[in-house]
């Protein structure tokens, strides 16, 4: 292999630096997406994708592009602990720091997900499950900061319930007619336990997405309370390991809360104005259906009027 002699006086060149010949065309945003961090957050390890970026302000005798590898080298700050709003704001900060003569509004965005051991619903024993997060931070006259978790949850419709209690009722009479003066309730416990359900209702896995929009003084990513409420309010989240009493419990909160995708919208709704103390928030709600071969979905919104006290 040839050797290349470098003179150790000559300055390597700087082609972002030089002037661009477009450089009076601004950029909205300019960085890097998918970059890999090993990041904590509730103190569970989150092995995290990252976007970075900053805008490119047009100046006749701008720069051509911005330097990348100083936002890169700021991001290992956010590496060195756990991952809070303050944390993310000193990195959009230590962005327009870097180079100031380019921009005044940096971003970030970071994804993954948050492993969680949850319990089962009767039995001692627990199971990790996955939670999908987003967090959309972005820096100009102030912070902007946006969290946006996944919560998986089983629906069981309700229209559907209804017309298996229907055949129910349908098949019962049919089975008894000739005897409707003398069943006794043995008959009919018996009944239920080999033929009580000629028909099923359908039930679904289901995705539950609340975005909330943070306060500017929040100490820390509300990531595991917000799972947690909404989970309570649907009341169905899916389960880990189960055992046959975890199973017939998980049935049983199925029965007690029926869900159309409108129902299950609104109860989030109405759990995030009462429990929740945020600016704004957006939810939605996808059945993937087993009826059906797309899925019902529902969105909502809220925010704060601005000039509420």
């Amino acid at each position: 292999m040839n050797k290349v002699a470098l003179p150790p006086t000559q300055p390597l060149p700087d082609a972002q630096a030089w002037q661009g010949a477009m450089s009076d065309v601004g950029l909205d945003w300019v960085g890097m997406q998918g970059i890999a961090l090993p990041l904590e957050l509730a103190g569970k390890p989150l092995m995290a994708k990252v976007n970075a970026g900053i805008n490119l302000r047009a100046s006749r005798h701008g720069a051509r592009g911005i330097h990348m590898s100083r936002l890169y080298l700021t991001l290992d700050e956010l590496t060195q602990g756990e991952l809070t709003p303050q944390r993310i704001a000193d990195s959009l900060r230590a962005f327009l720091a870097s180079q100031p003569e380019h921009s005044d509004s940096a971003s970030l965005s970071i994804s993954g997900e948050l492993l969680l051991s949850r319990p089962a619903l009767l039995s001692a024993h627990r199971g990790w499950k996955a939670y999908p997060l987003k967090i959309d931070a972005r820096l100009t006259a102030g912070l902007t900061l946006s969290l946006t978790v996944g919560v998986p949850y089983s629906s069981t419709c309700p229209s559907s319930a209804a017309l298996s209690r229907q055949l129910a009722q349908q098949q019962f009479q049919f089975d008894f007619e000739q005897s409707a003066d003398k069943v006794d309730q043995q008959q009919v416990i018996d009944w239920l336990g080999e033929q009580g359900m000629p028909g099923t209702p359908h039930s679904q896995r289901s995705w539950a997405w609340v975005t909330v929009t943070l306060n500017e003084d929040e100490a820390e990513l509300p990531v595991v309370n917000l799972i947690d409420r909404i989970e309570h309010a649907l009341g169905t989240p899916l389960q880990t390991l189960v055992k046959r009493q975890d199973e017939q419990a998980f049935a049983l909160a199925n029965g007690q809360n029926l869900m159309f995708c409108e129902d299950a919208a609104r109860r989030l709704y109405r759990m995030l104005r009462s429990q929740c103390n945020h600016r704004a928030f957006s939810l939605r709600v996808e059945h993937q259906e087993s009826l059906h071969a797309h899925n019902a979905v529902a969105e909502l919104s809220w925010q704060e009027a601005e000039n509420a006290a």
